[in-house]
C-alpha cells in the first residue's frame, strides 16, 4: 500500500510540475518577479542561477522591468541581464 501511495504522489506531482511555468534566472544576482495567481498576489524571488516552477493554473506575471504578461501554465522564463524572455 505504502508503494502505491508513494507511486501516486510522484505521478500527480510530475504531471502537475508538467502544466507549470518555469522562470531561469541567469543572473549573477537574485530577480523577483511579482505573481498574481486565483487573485492572490505575491513576490517570488528567484535566486542567481536558479529555476523555479509556479503558475500552475496561469496567472499573470510582473516582469523586473515592469513588463506584465499572462501566462497559461507551460512557458519557460529567462531572465538574463535584468531582462525577460520567453522560451
Amino acid at each position: 500500500m505504502k508503494i502505491f501511495t508513494t507511486a501516486a504522489i510522484a505521478f500527480v506531482a510530475a504531471t502537475g510540475a508538467a502544466h507549470a511555468a518555469s522562470i531561469v534566472n541567469a543572473d549573477q544576482e537574485p530577480r523577483t518577479v511579482v505573481v498574481t495567481e486565483g487573485g492572490n498576489q505575491s513576490e517570488l524571488v528567484v535566486g542567481a542561477g536558479e529555476t523555479v516552477q509556479f503558475c500552475q493554473d496561469g496567472c499573470f506575471v510582473t516582469m523586473p522591468n515592469g513588463d506584465r504578461e499572462a501566462l497559461t501554465g507551460g512557458e519557460t522564463i529567462e531572465i538574463s541581464g535584468g531582462r525577460a524572455r520567453f522560451r
